[in-house]
């Protein structure tokens, strides 16, 4: 009976102990690093990891907290990247979270309307990439836009990725890389512009990079969300009358492309010999001139049923919203008003 109440005995202690370990592993713990980033290298080892947490206060050095390590924490699989910890966090959600290699990301937005010049800019400006602690060339980045091997199935005439780089914010770590952040955005592209939206390109007579080199040209122009199908419905007719786009935004692409953009359009850019230049060539331009939105996507395969032809700023208003015309004198009207606004 000694010997059942002494193992009895042993026992209370020990489940007394395995509680009190175990609780505190559960414990939440305060900290002062819950902002830092902290950045476990590959191959660095779980017993090396911990002590890098221990020394950064995240985990607290106590002897219940030793033990659990001993114990239940020796097989332990833990991740390697970029982390932040919370305040307070127990250590049994701090190994969950390298254990799951839930690691800190970052956003990158592409706005709606950017084309592949400002995107570049954007990509340049990251300093936090794999291997990059400081800001690239836009030139170098640039090229990176060339991979058209990516849409060659969307679309085989394709000298670049100008359109096909959505516009949508990203999330992105330290081990990311640019050129996996262009091929992000055209999965993007893909999952948004699924068959569906290409098939009713079709029936409305047209490739699908001319579906979207349209879009493009509604997201430039439109400022007001109502208007995206009133434009779409303004160049429809305009292409099928064989009448000149006159879109001020591929006058500016093609000064872009000429490295002659000097922030507004001047006669010199309207009078430039460019396939992009809408005033001198009828038809669309040759491809997309920026990065459209689902919205002016949607709005180049379902344009408004109207008689509009032209369409200007409404001076009147202060929001970008435009005014539409049907016939030339009325929009010569239009325009007047928006020159002596404007001093001009």
């Amino acid at each position: 009976m000694k010997l059942i109440a002494k193992a009895a005995s042993i026992l209370f202690v020990l489940a007394a102990i395995w509680y009190w370990v175990n609780h505190a592993a559960a414990r939440p713990h305060e900290h002062t690093a819950s902002g830092k980033l902290i950045t476990i290298a590959p191959g660095t080892s779980s017993r090396e990891i911990i002590a890098r947490l221990q020394r950064e206060g995240i985990v607290d050095r106590s002897l219940a907290i030793r033990l659990w390590l001993r114990t239940a924490g020796r097989n332990l699989r833990l991740k390697a990247g970029d982390y932040r910890f919370k305040s307070p966090i127990s250590l049994s959600q701090a190994i969950d979270q390298l254990s799951r290699g839930d690691v800190a990301t970052r956003s990158l937005t592409i706005p709606e309307g950017y084309n592949r010049y400002d995107i570049a800019r954007l990509l340049a400006g990251i300093t936090d990439l794999r291997g990059e602690g400081v800001a690239a060339d836009p030139e170098a980045v640039i090229r990176l836009f060339d991979r058209v091997s990516l849409i060659a199935d969307l679309d085989p005439q394709a000298v670049n990725l100008e359109g096909y780089l959505f516009p949508d914010t990203y999330e992105y770590t330290t081990t990311t890389t640019r050129e996996q952040l262009v091929e992000a955005m055209v999965r993007r592209f893909r999952q948004v512009c699924d068959e569906e939206m290409r098939q009713r390109a079709v029936a409305l007579g047209m490739t699908w990079r001319q579906a979207l080199t349209l879009a493009s040209l509604i997201e430039e122009e439109a400022r007001v969300d109502r208007e995206r199908e009133l434009i779409s419905s303004v160049f429809h007719r305009r292409l099928k009358q064989g009448i000149p786009l006159a879109c001020d935004p591929t006058v500016i692409y093609a000064s872009l492309l000429a490295g002659r953009y000097r922030g507004k359009i001047y006669r010199s850019d309207l009078d430039r010999d460019s396939p992009y230049n809408t005033y001198l060539h009828a038809g669309l331009p040759p491809g997309p001139i920026a990065s459209p939105g689902r919205r002016s996507i949607e709005a180049a395969l379902s344009p408004a049923e109207t008689d509009y032809l032209y369409f200007v700023v409404d001076v009147t208003k202060n929001d970008g919203s435009h005014l539409f015309s049907s016939r030339s004198s009325d929009h010569e009207a239009a325009v007047r008003r928006l020159r002596q606004s404007e001093g001009r």
